[in-house]
């Protein structure tokens, strides 16, 4: 942090907003990954998303979203028949647990709609502020802020917080970045942490965000280094926005599950 040791409020929000801006420019990509097509399947499919991949989410859902087509089918499930669908994803019993009941309390409060407010997402079984906020974000384009490993490693790297609490983090980064631009900002975070900002060893030397990072130095700077560690089907333009000569991106790379 000792690149910006003097910097001023009005100083890091401009930072954060030019970063912000050049990830929006590297991440052209970004996007939610779960699998949905209303909001129900969206929360879901995030409350199932918890301690597994997207993409192993993403293959159980297509069974699952055809099995159980409202609220009134999750609470009235099978909970054996459902406990066997959810097991590849983990954690199945008490996931099983949670969609029963969010779909024995939509149908009790909500006439089996999901709600669009905050507060009433959060009160439903299986639904804390990190799913209220993707499910508001995605599926009723409501800008919200999604506070989860990746954006908490790379928001307090970046020295737009010092702060564990994702609460905290929530709203420290709301007074920074314009709201109508939360919800894509969390896509683009959570893609730089998975492709290109590791948790053990960023590749800093092959990052867009290089000049503006406090913690620029964390991984490797030198090019050949942090080219390797770049990673997802885009790992070489990636290197090329960061001035990197993408042949130093190894094949493999390109290939290479993202960090979940």
């Amino acid at each position: 942090m000792k690149r910006f040791a003097g910097e001023t409020p009005i100083g890091r929000k401009r930072r954060a907003r030019k970063m912000a801006k050049v990830l929006a420019e590297t991440h052209p990509d970004a996007h939610c990954e779960l699998d949905f097509t209303n909001p129900l399947e969206l929360a879901v499919a995030t409350i199932l998303s918890a301690q597994t991949t997207d993409v192993r989410v993403n293959l159980v859902t297509p069974t699952l979203f055809k099995r159980y087509l409202t609220a009134a089918d999750y609470a009235a499930a099978d909970r054996a028949e459902m406990e066997e669908l959810l097991r590849p994803t983990g954690f199945f019993r008490a996931k099983t647990d949670s969609l029963i009941k969010l779909g024995q309390a939509l149908v009790e409060k909500y006439d089996g709609v999901l709600p669009a407010k905050l507060d009433e997402l959060v009160a439903l079984p299986g639904i804390g502020r990190k799913t209220a906020n993707v499910i508001l974000g995605n599926a009723f384009d409501v800008p919200g802020i999604t506070v989860d490993t990746h954006f908490r490693r790379l928001t307090n790297r970046f020295g737009w917080v010092q702060e564990e609490d994702p609460v905290k983090i929530e709203f420290q980064v709301a007074e920074l970045i314009e709201k109508r631009d939360w919800t894509m900002l969390s896509h683009r975070v959570i893609f730089h942490g998975r492709r290109v900002c590791h948790a053990r060893k960023p590749a800093c030397g092959a990052c867009t965000l290089a000049a503006m990072c406090p913690s620029y130095g964390t991984g490797p700077t030198e090019a050949a280094a942090a080219a390797k560690l770049l990673k997802g089907p885009r790992a070489r333009e990636l290197a090329i926005a960061a001035g990197v000569d993408p042949d130093l991106v190894p094949a493999a790379a390109v290939l290479a599950p993202e960090a979940p």
